[in-house]
């Protein structure tokens, strides 16, 4: 996508190392990092200088290039998995890119594995970028069903939560991607943009990317979602996941849950962009097994912005004393979820909608998945 009116993904490799955007300094800032070594990789991802479920998968995978570099032995390797595999434990897409490019590594001699690595690594970087261009695609059509509905050159009014665009991926986007290729497309699209506290990604991310690529928008906070579907102001609700079960359930960005249930008092559809990394086919009973990442106290209890000079500061908003908690994510049950856009299609949000679109998938989970 574009940064100022340049294509630009969200990491690239360099000779000696990746280079990522900085997600943390936006949208007062546009900096880039060089990432050298697989402990300043992990810390970019536990300190979400990356995040979205999709990047992180790719930044892991060049965190494991970068340790095969500095030591390719099995110890070195294992040491490497056990680090990044830390950072961030309910993002599937991790655990996913680990597995791949440690299973590619296991075979080859110690002298071999950092060139394979780094192959297996921009594999998965262009797989990610062709995977969610397939989202668009499908995603378009569920936007142009919406625009059937409303009166010629209205533009279609969406809703997301987080940042599922392309500073969630390598680019393009999930939840985002649709809206982009309307937009190219000349498809009127209006998108209403939760803030999505505590860490702001919406008001931060989704609006700076956004902007930059020329598509309208308007920033609300979290709590207003619901009465804008009420008065009818909302076409669709479109988001991203972190991890989708086998049976359709969504974990995604603390928040969604809420936004599904008003959609479905309002008789609104809400949609799930899900890149088939995001499936995780070893849950096929209840979501309440998986990890939710409890982050730490300080981003509720302060906020960072720029004050008056553009000088970047954060401010407590909290009472001194107070206990706070911070999930990080929810689960929206699959009953809620009107459909889920993957690459190949959009499926119902079940075990056997998803099986139909990627029985190589759930026939292989079938056989010898876990079940938890």
């Amino acid at each position: 996508m574009n940064v100022h009116g340049k294509p630009t993904r969200t990491i690239w490799p360099v000779d000696d190392g990746v280079e990522i955007i900085d997600q943390t300094a936006l949208p007062h800032a546009f900096i880039t990092r060089r990432l050298s070594s697989v402990e300043e990789t992990a810390q970019a991802i536990a300190t979400m200088q990356v995040r979205g479920a999709p990047l992180i998968g790719a930044t892991t995978a060049y965190g494991l290039w970068l340790a095969a570099r500095a030591d390719p032995s099995n110890g070195g390797i294992a040491a490497a998995y056990a680090t990044l595999l830390a950072t961030r434990p309910t993002a599937v897409n991790l655990r996913w890119a680990l597995d791949a490019v440690a299973a590619r590594l296991g075979p080859l001699p110690p002298e071999a594995r950092a060139a394979a690595a780094r192959a297996a690594a921009d594999e998965i970087a262009d797989d990610d970028v062709a995977i969610n261009r397939a989202i668009g695609v499908h995603a378009l059509a569920v936007i142009q069903a919406a625009a059937a509905r409303r009166r010629p050159s209205e533009p279609v009014e969406i809703l997301t939560h987080c940042n599922a665009g392309w500073l969630a991926t390598v680019d393009c986007g999930t939840a985002l991607a649709g809206v982009y290729a309307a937009h190219d497309a000349g498809l009127p699209v209006h998108v209403w943009v939760d803030e999505t506290r505590p860490r702001n990604q919406g008001a931060a991310l989704t609006a700076w990317e956004l902007g930059q690529h020329g598509v309208p928008h308007t920033v609300i906070v979290d709590n207003a979602g619901g009465h804008l579907m009420q008065r009818g102001r909302v076409d669709l609700v479109m988001v991203g996941t972190d991890r989708t079960t086998a049976a359709g359930d969504v974990v995604n960005k603390i928040g969604t849950y809420l936004k599904a249930l008003a959609a479905r008092d309002c008789g609104i559809p809400f949609y799930v962009a899900a890149p088939s990394p995001s499936i995780d086919w070893s849950i096929t009973g209840a979501a309440d097994a998986i990890p939710i990442e409890e982050r730490e106290a300080e981003e509720v209890v302060t906020v960072s912005g720029a004050n008056a000079s553009g000088e970047a500061v954060r401010v407590r908003v909290v009472a001194p004393g107070s206990a706070v908690a911070n999930p990080g994510f929810d689960v929206t049950p699959a009953r809620l979820v009107t459909g889920i856009v993957t690459e190949r299609g959009v499926a119902p949000a079940s075990r056997g909608g998803l099986a139909r679109l990627f029985p190589e998938r759930a026939d292989g989970a079938a056989l010898g998945g876990e079940t938890r």
